[in-house]
């Protein structure tokens, strides 16, 4: 409920908004600006924020906020890279397929549909890395495969679903941070660690 006697509303930060802070949070670890720790710390800030003013406080003393205009976040642009910071919507309807997600990749994206893929992991994450994976699935389900050390964190949407998340796989944030996204109906991924990338 609005306060009345406000006289600006607080605004709602998006997963847009969100996405270009982690994107500076990653430029300052390579930079050597932030540690492991601190670096793993501001991220998780940044994905529990709600709010725009809850934003900029957590990259307000590092340069590389500059690429946020005008106080309200907005989507920096990515570093040069060989693969678009977004891939395009792929299906997979009954069947799968082995998947290697490229360096640089910012967004992978895929709908399933009495089928799933095995998703690798090994050379698309590393320190500072923020992967998020948008994976809707209708009585579907991927395999995904990360190295040691990758933070995870599900913001899936479920109905009579849910994805299963090996021990094993849940790491300090030290290797980068992978990102669940998505609609599941009887549906659910399954998070493994894998030592090396798929060859």
């Amino acid at each position: 409920m609005f306060d009345e006697l406000s006289p600006q509303p607080r605004l709602r930060a998006g997963d847009a908004d969100r996405d270009a802070v982690l994107r500076v949070l990653q430029e300052a670890h390579a930079a050597g600006r932030l540690g492991v720790e601190e670096l793993a710390e501001r991220q998780e800030g940044v994905l529990e924020a709600r709010y725009f003013d809850e934003l900029l406080p957590v990259v307000a003393d590092l340069p590389e906020a500059r690429s946020l205009a005008g106080g309200t976040p907005t989507p920096a642009p990515p570093p040069a890279r060989a693969v678009g910071a977004t891939t395009p919507l792929t299906i997979t309807l009954m069947s799968g397929r082995a998947v290697d997600v490229a360096p640089g990749t910012a967004v992978y994206r895929n709908f399933a549909w009495w089928g799933g893929d095995q998703i690798y992991l090994g050379d698309a994450l590393g320190p500072g890395v923020v992967l998020t994976l948008n994976l809707s699935a209708v009585m579907a389900g991927h395999d995904i495969y990360v190295p040691e050390g990758v933070r995870i964190v599900d913001e899936t949407l479920a109905i009579m679903a849910g994805n299963d998340i090996d021990g094993d796989a849940r790491g300090d944030g030290s290797n980068g941070t992978l990102i669940l996204r998505g609609f599941l109906w009887w549906a659910g991924h399954e998070v493994h660690l894998t030592s090396r990338a798929r060859h």
